[in-house]
């Protein structure tokens, strides 16, 4: 059955909800602002939401540092460590610091643009990570724009804050790849992220013929009814996480405990 999954998004060392495709600059850059579209910014710690998913039991609850600033990794950090081994960590992951994410306690990490440098996807750094940390506490993040071409719809993964488009698109074939080397999936719809408009049903519904992994979908969800669509369209192989139409992110659309609720009737 689908379940909610929680997230907290990290940038410029604080908790918000971004439009995504507004998200162009790195929080070192002084002007990030001009261009940065923001539906929440937090007064609370990471930890405050993190102690939320810990009581209420959200699991793979996704940490993502939006940004290169040391305040991000604080914050990550202090979220880690109120509830440590039961969050995945992302923003920034790679060979070098993958194994310290762990340490820190991040049950997964997730990697996104380093497995596509110069936009190739990177079989042999897919192995290299792999190999270091382990395929079960490994998340690939496929998080991609739908593109028209040919007159057939498709997405492809985007990287670098989801402003650069790869040369890979999501298939088949890709997934039965990468399986091999990780344990989960993570995918945000960029081109519908933080704007509460609602989900690329059709996406979903190609994610779950395409794998059997375990896999999160993010991007425009806006209503408690959005996870029963995800559950009909996806037989329930998907999972689901709100940003910013949840309450506890400012939002007026979706109440946090609605959500819990749903993922305790279905335990």
């Amino acid at each position: 059955m689908t379940k909610y999954v929680g997230c907290i998004d990290i940038h410029g060392g604080q908790v918000k909800q971004i439009v995504g495709g507004t998200l162009e600059k790195d929080d070192r850059e002084e002007d990030v602002s001009q261009s940065l579209a923001t539906n929440f910014v937090s007064e609370k710690p990471s930890s405050y939401y993190a102690q939320l998913y810990k009581d209420n039991n959200v699991t793979s609850t996704h940490v993502i540092k939006l940004g290169s600033l040391e305040t991000n990794d604080e914050a990550a950090r202090e979220a880690l460590r109120t509830w440590p081994n039961h969050m995945q960590i992302g923003g920034g992951i790679n060979d070098t610091n993958a194994a310290e994410w762990i340490a820190l306690g991040a049950s997964k990490v997730i990697i996104t643009s380093w497995l596509f440098p110069q936009g190739e996807f990177s079989l042999q750094r897919l192995q290299k990570i792999s190999g270091q940390i382990g395929k079960d506490r490994l998340v690939v993040d496929l998080s991609c724009r739908k593109r028209i071409e040919g007159g057939k719809v498709e997405w492809v993964v985007a990287m670098n804050k989801w402003q650069t488009l790869t040369s890979t698109v999501l298939n088949r074939s890709l997934f039965d790849l990468l399986e091999q080397y990780c344990s989960e999936f993570l995918v945000h719809a960029a081109d519908v992220e933080g704007l509460c408009q609602g989900i690329d049903q059709d996406l979903v519904k190609k994610l779950s013929e395409w794998t059997d992994f375990p896999m999160t979908y993010a991007g425009g969800a806006k209503s408690l009814e959005d996870l029963r669509l995800v559950d009909n369209l996806s037989n329930g192989k998907v999972d689901l996480t709100f940003g910013s139409a949840l309450d506890i992110f400012g939002g007026n659309l979706v109440k946090f405990e609605d959500c819990c609720e749903w993922n305790r009737l279905r335990k």
